[in-house]
């Protein structure tokens, strides 16, 4: 039987997709989960970069058994809907992807994502026609475990490089959206007017925009420009590994300045309630 938490959850997520604009944090563990939803984001996400750095790994670098306790811990964490970080699905082939997404489900996530980026430096990207593939198993893994969880399909094209990655990705986003992904992202959009195209050659379908660096543009703009939802991949996760450099620095120098900015102990306290 379905749990109703998982199935409120999930169907208050396929609402958020529906219209508007939302931003959905990126959350590494639940500690961090709990403080976000605290702060009244309406959804969370994991990260493999975020969630990898935390264990002493590298982005891409962790076994499916620890991405699935990962996702399994900041769903228990919170009441919000969790968006799963899934990589490429963890498998080389179809069956493998079909599975590990039916295991990924049973963790209580609210969506996941599958990317195209295969992680071998010497062909970056899965062909077309496997990517396609890859998110009809995925699909399937949803539709027959009964649950309404969204599938986001990826195209990584910007961040493996790919020359006039523009095309490419909106070429490959079209595919994913014809193959039963029901919002798309292409990760590394930096202007206004990509962003634009991109919305426009998947509409009506939502689209997510990463955001993980100073942009000049607000939630506002984004919105206004067609984006439903907006994530930051491993930024946050940069950003307390920062604050972590910067008074570990200042420690290494002989000083204790860098602990200016630190929460107090009662403070964590209260947020880890």
């Amino acid at each position: 039987m379905a749990d109703s938490r998982f199935s409120e959850r999930r169907a208050a997520f396929r609402r958020l997709h529906e219209g508007g604009c939302f931003l959905i944090p990126n959350t590494w563990d639940p500690g961090s989960a709990k403080i976000l939803a605290g702060m009244g984001f309406k959804a969370l996400a994991t990260t493999s970069s975020g969630f990898a750095w935390s264990r002493g790994g590298r982005d891409g670098g962790m076994s499916l058994e620890a991405v699935l306790e990962n996702c399994r811990e900041i769903v228990e964490a919170t009441s919000l809907p969790v968006n799963a970080d899934f990589e490429d699905g963890h498998a080389p082939g179809l069956e493998g992807v079909k599975a590990n997404v039916g295991r990924c489900i049973a963790t209580g996530v609210a969506g996941l994502s599958i990317e195209d980026s295969t992680g071998d430096p010497g062909h970056t990207l899965y062909d077309l026609d496997a990517a396609v593939a890859r998110i009809k198993a995925a699909r399937a893994a949803i539709d027959e475990s009964g649950e309404d969880v969204t599938l986001v399909g990826r195209a990584e094209c910007f961040l493996v490089g790919r020359p006039d990655p523009l095309p490419e990705s909106i070429r490959r986003l079209r595919a994913y959206a014809e193959a039963g992904a029901d919002c798309l992202y292409a990760p590394g959009l930096t202007t206004l007017d990509q962003i634009d195209a991109v919305v426009s050659a998947v509409a009506p379908k939502p689209v997510n925009v990463l955001i993980g660096w100073p942009a000049e543009f607000t939630l506002a703009e984004l919105a206004a420009h067609g984006a439903r939802r907006v994530s930051v991949g491993g930024a946050l996760a940069g950003a307390a590994w920062g604050g972590f450099m910067r008074a570990a620095e200042a420690l290494a120098a002989g000083k204790f300045d860098g602990f200016v900015d630190n929460l107090r102990h009662p403070e964590i306290e209260k947020l880890m309630k």
